[in-house]
Protein backbone atom coordinates (compact mmCIF):
# COMPACT_ATOMS: atom_id res chain seq x y z
CA UNK A 1 0.00 0.00 0.00
CA UNK A 2 0.79 3.04 -0.96
CA UNK A 3 1.29 5.81 2.22
CA UNK A 4 2.43 9.17 2.14
CA UNK A 5 3.33 10.75 5.05
CA UNK A 6 0.67 13.55 4.39
CA UNK A 7 -2.28 11.02 4.40
CA UNK A 8 -0.59 8.95 8.01
CA UNK A 9 -0.47 12.22 10.21
CA UNK A 10 -3.96 13.28 8.26
CA UNK A 11 -5.58 9.76 9.27
CA UNK A 12 -4.16 9.96 13.34
CA UNK A 13 -5.03 13.30 13.56
CA UNK A 14 -8.62 12.64 12.28
CA UNK A 15 -8.26 9.66 14.82
CA UNK A 16 -7.04 11.53 17.66
CA UNK A 17 -9.92 14.48 16.81
CA UNK A 18 -12.62 11.63 16.22
CA UNK A 19 -11.35 10.27 20.30
CA UNK A 20 -10.86 13.42 22.21
CA UNK A 21 -14.27 15.17 20.81
CA UNK A 22 -16.82 13.01 23.21
CA UNK A 23 -14.22 13.41 25.58
CA UNK A 24 -14.02 17.26 26.18
CA UNK A 25 -18.44 17.41 25.15
CA UNK A 26 -19.33 14.81 27.66
CA UNK A 27 -17.25 15.97 30.35
CA UNK A 28 -19.24 18.11 33.12
CA UNK A 29 -17.04 20.62 34.09
CA UNK A 30 -15.97 23.43 31.36
CA UNK A 31 -12.35 23.84 33.35
CA UNK A 32 -8.66 23.78 32.35
CA UNK A 33 -9.16 20.43 31.27
CA UNK A 34 -11.58 21.21 28.80
CA UNK A 35 -9.74 24.42 27.28
CA UNK A 36 -6.50 22.42 26.99
CA UNK A 37 -7.75 18.99 25.46
CA UNK A 38 -9.86 22.05 23.12
CA UNK A 39 -7.06 23.96 21.90
CA UNK A 40 -5.43 20.71 20.93
CA UNK A 41 -8.71 18.86 19.33
CA UNK A 42 -9.31 22.04 17.61
CA UNK A 43 -5.72 22.12 16.52
CA UNK A 44 -5.77 18.65 14.75
CA UNK A 45 -9.46 19.81 13.07
CA UNK A 46 -7.54 22.53 11.49
CA UNK A 47 -5.05 20.24 10.32
CA UNK A 48 -7.44 17.27 8.98
CA UNK A 49 -9.42 20.05 6.88
CA UNK A 50 -6.34 21.57 5.53
CA UNK A 51 -4.08 18.60 4.87
CA UNK A 52 -7.68 17.43 3.14
CA UNK A 53 -7.29 19.86 0.38
CA UNK A 54 -3.74 17.96 -0.84
CA UNK A 55 -5.13 14.65 -1.20
CA UNK A 56 -7.13 14.39 -4.30
CA UNK A 57 -8.53 10.96 -5.27
CA UNK A 58 -8.60 11.12 -9.30
CA UNK A 59 -7.31 14.79 -9.01
CA UNK A 60 -10.75 16.30 -8.37
CA UNK A 61 -11.85 17.16 -5.08
CA UNK A 62 -15.00 15.44 -3.54
CA UNK A 63 -17.65 16.58 -1.11
CA UNK A 64 -15.90 15.80 1.52
CA UNK A 65 -13.83 18.89 0.54
CA UNK A 66 -16.85 20.86 0.53
CA UNK A 67 -17.47 19.42 4.37
CA UNK A 68 -13.92 20.28 5.37
CA UNK A 69 -14.72 24.07 4.10
CA UNK A 70 -17.81 23.83 6.26
CA UNK A 71 -15.69 22.56 9.21
CA UNK A 72 -12.79 24.99 9.20
CA UNK A 73 -15.86 27.71 8.98
CA UNK A 74 -17.65 25.95 12.33
CA UNK A 75 -14.53 25.57 14.09
CA UNK A 76 -13.55 29.12 13.40
CA UNK A 77 -16.93 30.50 14.74
CA UNK A 78 -17.13 28.04 17.96
CA UNK A 79 -13.68 29.88 18.74
CA UNK A 80 -14.93 33.47 17.92
CA UNK A 81 -18.21 32.24 20.15
CA UNK A 82 -15.82 31.07 23.26
CA UNK A 83 -14.06 33.90 23.39
CA UNK A 84 -16.98 35.99 23.68
CA UNK A 85 -18.61 33.93 25.83
CA UNK A 86 -21.28 32.64 24.05
CA UNK A 87 -21.17 29.51 25.31
CA UNK A 88 -24.61 27.81 23.70
CA UNK A 89 -23.06 28.99 20.21
CA UNK A 90 -19.86 27.60 21.05
CA UNK A 91 -20.95 23.83 21.86
CA UNK A 92 -23.43 23.69 19.18
CA UNK A 93 -20.82 25.15 16.75
CA UNK A 94 -17.63 22.32 18.07
CA UNK A 95 -20.75 19.74 18.65
CA UNK A 96 -21.47 20.57 15.01
CA UNK A 97 -18.10 20.35 13.85
CA UNK A 98 -17.40 17.19 15.62
CA UNK A 99 -20.64 15.43 13.13
CA UNK A 100 -19.16 16.42 10.13
CA UNK A 101 -16.04 14.69 11.43
CA UNK A 102 -18.00 11.58 12.31
CA UNK A 103 -19.34 11.85 9.02
CA UNK A 104 -15.93 12.37 7.24
CA UNK A 105 -14.51 9.24 9.36
CA UNK A 106 -17.97 6.70 8.23
CA UNK A 107 -17.56 7.68 4.87
CA UNK A 108 -13.69 7.37 5.15
CA UNK A 109 -13.97 3.73 6.82
CA UNK A 110 -16.86 2.08 5.16
CA UNK A 111 -15.77 3.13 1.34
CA UNK A 112 -13.90 0.14 -0.10
CA UNK A 113 -11.80 1.72 -2.42
CA UNK A 114 -10.55 4.18 0.40
CA UNK A 115 -7.28 3.87 2.32
CA UNK A 116 -8.61 2.36 5.88
CA UNK A 117 -10.26 -0.17 4.52
CA UNK A 118 -7.50 -1.02 2.26
CA UNK A 119 -5.23 -0.86 5.07
CA UNK A 120 -7.55 -3.23 7.35
CA UNK A 121 -8.08 -5.47 4.79
CA UNK A 122 -4.52 -5.73 3.39
CA UNK A 123 -2.40 -4.82 6.81
CA UNK A 124 -5.02 -5.27 9.88
CA UNK A 125 -2.18 -5.52 12.87
CA UNK A 126 -0.70 -2.09 11.27
CA UNK A 127 -3.83 -0.20 11.48
CA UNK A 128 -4.84 -1.65 14.87
CA UNK A 129 -1.50 -0.64 16.15
CA UNK A 130 -2.22 3.23 15.16
CA UNK A 131 -5.50 3.08 16.42
CA UNK A 132 -4.02 2.13 19.85
CA UNK A 133 -0.73 4.59 19.91
CA UNK A 134 -3.78 7.34 19.02
CA UNK A 135 -5.72 5.85 22.14
CA UNK A 136 -2.69 5.99 23.89
CA UNK A 137 -1.67 9.25 23.37
CA UNK A 138 -5.50 10.58 24.06
CA UNK A 139 -5.25 8.87 27.16
CA UNK A 140 -1.68 10.67 27.77
CA UNK A 141 -2.53 14.00 26.87
CA UNK A 142 -5.65 13.56 29.13
CA UNK A 143 -3.91 12.29 31.73
CA UNK A 144 -1.32 15.05 31.92
CA UNK A 145 -3.99 17.70 31.79
CA UNK A 146 -6.73 16.18 33.89
CA UNK A 147 -7.47 18.37 37.64
CA UNK A 148 -5.26 16.78 40.01
CA UNK A 149 -7.08 16.26 43.24
CA UNK A 150 -5.97 18.69 45.90
CA UNK A 151 -6.97 17.09 49.15
CA UNK A 152 -4.71 15.40 51.51
CA UNK A 153 -5.26 11.88 51.46
CA UNK A 154 -6.35 10.08 54.46
CA UNK A 155 -3.26 9.28 56.94
CA UNK A 156 -0.81 11.69 55.13
CA UNK A 157 0.16 14.42 57.02
CA UNK A 158 0.87 17.43 55.11
CA UNK A 159 1.87 19.95 57.64
CA UNK A 160 5.45 17.91 58.00
CA UNK A 161 8.16 20.29 59.37
CA UNK A 162 5.54 23.18 60.57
Amino acid sequence: MDWNPLLVTHVVAALYALVVGPINILRRRRDRTHHLLGYTWTASMYYVCASSFWIVSDGHYSWLHGLSVLTIVTVSLGIVSAVRRDIRAHAMNMAGSYLGLLIAFLFAATVPSRAIPRLLAGDPGTAWAAGALVAATVAAVYLTVRPRDSRPRSGRRTDVGA
